[in-house]
């Protein structure tokens, strides 16, 4: 299996035939990184095996609109892709989605993305199924025949094919519906949704915070499917004005603030040969989550729980005659659980990932309740990838050679050893595993080399490209490659004595006798990692070739490091991340190259809450301009499980959520400011922007705001996106560059 893509190597070769000084340095021109196609060239999105593993299929944006995304699908035999389903030929250009579908999309991150968005495989390999334009839609691969399943007014959704695949079900209306497909007979599953109460989904919070999209899941046989009722009676309405240019729509969002009731979420298991479910006593509560279920077979079925305070995570096993639950294994944290995706079942017990050493690691229970760990160190495992049963060996993401880098390993379960890296060094990576773990689609990059995409063996060698992706004169970014920089990586100290990260891109035409505006670009929250060894953003690019010195650094309480370093958030955010945002800035203003005096700062979101607490708290002249995008700014402000996760209750911690706030540091107001928030924003809510305006106002304090109409969370497609950096780079020049 060394078959590789002739074509290809060819192209990659006469690209690095070609010498740097033969680039003309070509600066990106702003329009050009909203412009199809897409200058990071072709990555696939959503990569799926066939059931046999002899196809692969993937999303692709179309080369002249990189937002539409169609279904292709790739031949390991023979190597060559082909389309197998166009959007444009099913779904009408004045297609409207619905309000769920578009907030699942925003929960998502796939807001933007237009056409195929989401597929799936049926048991047999012969059948895809499309959810499009509110319908469903079964193509066959053989001879791509699309079967249309449902022509409704109601908008259909979370379609699934069932395991065995003889059933699709889905969402409309707030109620769970299936589709025998031998006869084509639609059928109502669950009861009727209706008010506050709906069957199958998955609630604000689930979506948002704890990455649970569903709220129904199939036994492996097809005889069951469990399903929630989640009940939102109890959560406080906030009215959302969706403003858009020509009108404004109420939205009476159900969005649970902080120390607010959350959804009564309960779960049942429906046979479907009765007309009867079995209520699952697990317990639910306003104070209780549903974080995962999990079959391990078609007659045992796994829920994972977590406590209000997510302070206790709990695996239960369900008795499907009874409903009744036995507890398998608790975690507890002093701080917080962090949720995965991890559970494994086995013939003898399952494998599972748990933070218990102060560093997620994989650990194997037996059919007897014993415990063994199998990785350990004081690294990260990011997630299991697969399983090889047959082999005893469990194959995973980590950081474990690099906190930059992300690696596939592997290492027995049975006999524990050293885990053996099946990736490259020096890029980061995205892995798909193969159904039976022969196989992965890898997706690897790093600062000069855009996302390539491969069909690996699972030890590692390459068997062909599935997209190379190769930097060459076909690419969309080598008209641009001679004004390319790379980033520089670097280390600071945090004041605890852990270790940051950091990277500085430098103006292509650097010039060490010169010094430079720099920009310091923060996110600084939980989850995220920002500073790693891969193919970066075009538009910091763009800020280096205008000019700029552009700065990142992951802080304490930034993802990939351990709980260790997250922890110092717990109970009070924006301390310690300030504290080294701030000694970032102190060391870059130290530089040579930087001009101490013009300095900026920017963010969004969570990055838009620390740009103004960088800007409201830091020394005089620290910063000679501010924007902040979609920022929180008070906590109370935002929803139940992210914010107690790591803040507790406001009745619980007012002196955190008061420190935490940026409203008491706004009288320090100084540093020149512009905020930038979409008014229709059901994630950070656009009150708290509003707020601030207000409150700035009555002080006489004078600043910019940018508002976009319609516009949700992320504003970052199309002319909108275009218009919010021009926006931005014009409060910049004229704060950083004065005189220019």
């Amino acid at each position: 299996m060394t078959k590789t893509n002739l074509r290809g190597l060819l192209l990659a070769a006469s690209a690095l035939l070609v010498p740097a000084a033969a680039h003309a340095q070509t600066e990106l021109p702003l329009s050009r990184l909203f412009e199809s196609p897409g200058l990071s060239g072709t990555s696939p999105r959503s990569v799926s095996y066939s059931p046999d593993g002899s196809m692969l299929t993937f999303l692709k944006a179309r080369e002249d609109d990189q937002s539409r995304l169609d279904l292709w699908a790739y031949d390991v035999e023979s190597g060559e892709a082909a389309m197998l389903v166009d959007s444009k030929t099913l779904e009408p250009d004045d297609f409207e989605l619905s309000e769920e579908e578009k907030a699942l999309r925003e929960r998502k991150r796939i807001a933007s993305s237009k056409g195929i968005v989401q597929y799936q495989w049926d048991s047999k390999g012969e059948q895809i199924l499309v959810p499009l334009a509110g319908d469903l839609f079964l193509v066959s691969v053989a001879d791509k025949d699309v079967r249309q399943l449902t022509d409704t007014e109601g908008f259909e959704y979370d379609a699934k094919v069932s395991p065995d695949g003889g059933f699709v079900s889905f969402l409309r209306d707030g109620s769970l519906y299936s589709i025998d497909l031998e006869n084509g007979r639609e059928r109502r599953i669950s009861p009727e949704g209706k008010d506050a109460v709906s069957y199958g989904t998955a609630e604000f919070v689930a979506q948002e915070e704890m990455s649970r999209y569903t709220g129904n899941w199939w036994s492996p046989d097809d005889q069951r499917i469990v399903y929630t009722r989640t009940d939102e009676t109890g959560v406080d309405i906030i009215p959302r004005f969706d403003i858009a240019a020509n009108d404004v729509t109420v939205i009476e969002q159900r969005y649970p603030r902080a120390g607010r009731p959350n959804a009564v979420v309960d779960l049942y298991v429906k046979d479907m040969d009765r007309r009867r479910p079995v209520k699952v006593e697990w317990g639910a509560s306003p104070d209780t989550y549903l974080a995962r279920v999990n079959w391990a077979d078609a007659d045992t079925l796994f829920i994972q729980t977590v406590n209000r305070d997510q302070t206790e995570l709990t695996l239960s096993q369900v008795d499907l005659k009874s409903g009744a639950v036995e507890e398998v294994y608790t975690e507890e944290q002093p701080a917080w659980i962090n949720l995965s995706y991890d559970f494994r079942a086995l013939e003898d017990g399952f494998l599972w990932t748990t933070e218990e050493t102060g560093f997620r690691h994989i650990y194997h229970w037996d059919g007897e309740g014993k415990k063994t760990q199998v990785t350990l160190g004081d690294w990260q495992v990011i997630g299991i990838e697969a399983v090889d049963k047959e082999a005893g060996e469990v194959y995973f993401t980590a950081h474990l050679d690099t906190p930059l880098e992300r690696h596939l390993y592997k290492v027995s379960y049975t006999d524990p050893g050293e885990p053996q890296r099946l990736t490259q060094l020096g890029r980061s990576w995205r892995i798909s595993m193969a159904p039976d773990a022969k196989s992965f689609v890898g997706t690897s990059s790093n600062p000069n080399t855009p996302p390539q995409t491969g069909l690996y063996e699972a030890g590692g060698e390459l068997i062909t490209w599935v997209e190379e992706n190769a930097l060459n004169r076909m690419h969309p970014y080598y008209p641009y490659l001679g004004a390319h920089s790379a980033p520089e990586f670097g280390t600071l100290t945090a004041e605890d004595g852990q270790v940051m990260h950091y990277k500085v891109i430098k103006p292509h035409d650097f010039d060490p006798n010169k010094t430079y505006p720099a920009i310091l670009s923060v996110y600084g929250g939980p989850g995220v990692q920002r500073v790693t060894n891969s193919w970066g953003r075009t538009s910091e690019q763009y800020l280096q070739q205008q000019g700029y010195v552009v700065f990142q650094m992951d802080n304490r309480g930034s993802d990939g490091r351990g709980k260790k370093f997250e922890d110092v958030l717990h109970r009070d955010m924006a301390t310690a991340e300030t504290t080294d945002q701030l000694q970032a800035a102190k060391w870059l203003a130290s530089q040579d190259f930087v001009d101490a005096d013009r300095i900026g700062v920017m963010g969004w979101s969570y990055g838009g809450y620390m740009t103004l607490h960088l800007a409201l708290r830091a020394p005089e002249g620290t910063f000679a301009a501010a924007v902040s995008g979609a920022p929180v700014t008070d906590w109370s402000l935002y929803d139940t499980f992210y914010t107690e996760r790591y803040m507790d209750t406001p009745q619980g911690n007012e002196a955190g959520y008061e420190s935490s706030s940026v409203f008491p540091y706004l009288s320090d107001f100084e540093t020149p400011l512009m905020i930038i928030h979409g008014m229709a924003d059901d994630n950070v809510t656009f009150d708290n922007s509003t707020r601030v305006f207000a409150e700035l106002q009555a002080m006489g304090k004078h600043f910019e705001m940018m508002t976009y109409p319609g516009q949700r969370h992320g504003i970052g497609a199309g002319k909108v996106g275009e218009h919010r950096w021009i926006t931005t780079l014009n409060f910049f020049e004229r704060h950083l560059k004065p005189g220019e």
